[in-house]
């Protein structure tokens, strides 16, 4: 490992000195390139440099013990060596999860798919939560969200919605809410008081660039029609929804949310590559099953991930067996614990994977 860091340390300063070059920003996609590899490894190097200074502040404080006959100077030296011995061991830990292979669709925006599964108009009903969850998640990060399809039901559910999130690390935190969510709770239309259980699936995809998917014309039908809804700003009376039909996959995508049909044909395939890349990645996911079982969940879409249950106000994630009883936060957006848990254990996974090997 610290080979590595020590390999790493000198290519953070061969990038610094060839930023400092001039006319390196005449060339920016070059100059963006190593940008991001500077940025990338900024961590890993500060966290390697403070180890370095603690390492040595112990070397230091034992000579010194070894000469120092001042009782009181003697304590501050050991309380000295203590603290850096301590923040060594944090150090060690922090260094071996920036070194783990990163996921190379983390820095990427996602795009989101929310279908209401078993239960009818009370899974569409919460369909439409998830999807205002994940809306107030991505404000709460700063992050922009985009509508790019709404199959809505007159009570205000949703048979499905797609839509993209973007900003920094959107995937790198999302990408763990992919699979099938459980509610139980007593529907309104319930007049016998009776808890229902009903389901919805997320599915959590990277956006890719064309250059990423490529699509061929003749695979695709392209259909172009008014668009259709409740009414509002979605409903207009010139044919700018846009259908694309994937013949090799069946895939259907439609998009009606922009005025312009140019701009719901981009949405639209934007949608396309992200589930056609989701499948190659599914099948990559598959053919490595033993990677499969050291990460958090399977990744099957098909996998219960997490309970939502009202009566009781609790959210249960099941697979890091972790309940907390604020499920009126956690549907106002406030996932950043489940998240961070569900990050942490995915680690530590991985660090045992690794320490197998």
């Amino acid at each position: 490992m610290f080979d590595k860091l020590e390999d790493l340390l000198v290519r953070f300063d061969e990038l610094l000195n060839e930023l400092n070059e001039p006319g390196v920003a005449a060339d920016p996609a070059h100059f963006q390139k190593l940008m991001k590899e500077q940025s990338n490894l900024q961590p890993i190097v500060d966290a390697y440099r403070e180890y370095k200074e603690c390492h040595q502040t112990v070397e230091d404080s034992l000579a010194m013990l070894e000469e120092e006959s001042d009782e009181e100077m003697r304590e501050l030296l050991k309380e000295e060596m203590s603290t850096a011995k301590k923040r060594i061991s944090e150090l060690e830990h922090e260094l071996k999860i920036l070194l783990l292979p990163k996921d190379p669709n983390d820095d990427k925006n996602v795009i989101v798919e929310i279908r209401a599964g078993a239960g009818g108009d009370e899974a569409a009903l919460f369909a439409a939560e998830m999807y205002r969850l994940y809306v107030k998640y991505a404000e709460k990060r700063r992050w922009k969200v985009e509508l790019m399809n709404a199959d809505e039901i007159g009570i205000g559910g949703m048979k499905e919605v797609n839509f993209m999130i973007s900003g920094q690390g959107a995937y790198s935190r999302l990408k763990y809410e992919s699979g099938v969510h459980r509610v139980q709770r007593v529907p309104e239309t319930e007049s016998g008081g009776r808890i229902h259980t009903s389901t919805i699936t997320v599915a959590v995809m990277p956006e890719v660039e064309e250059v990423d998917v490529v699509i061929d014309e003749k695979d695709i039908r392209i259909d172009v029609m008014r668009a259709s809804g409740n009414g509002g700003q979605c409903v207009n009376t010139t044919d700018s929804a846009v259908r694309l039909t994937h013949y090799p996959t069946g895939i259907v995508v439609y998009s009606q949310t922009e005025k312009s049909q140019l701009q719901n044909k981009a949405k639209a395939f934007a949608l396309l590559r992200a589930k056609l890349y989701d499948i190659e990645q599914q099948k990559a996911h598959d053919a490595e099953a033993e990677l499969r079982r050291s990460q958090i969940g399977t990744g099957d879409r098909s996998e219960k991930i997490r309970t939502y249950n009202f009566p009781q106000g609790r959210v249960t994630d099941h697979r890091i067996k972790l309940t907390l009883y604020k499920l009126d936060s956690v549907m106002d957006g406030d996932i950043d614990e489940l998240l961070d848990s569900l990050i942490a254990a995915d680690q530590a996974a991985k660090l045992a994977k690794m320490g197998e090997e």
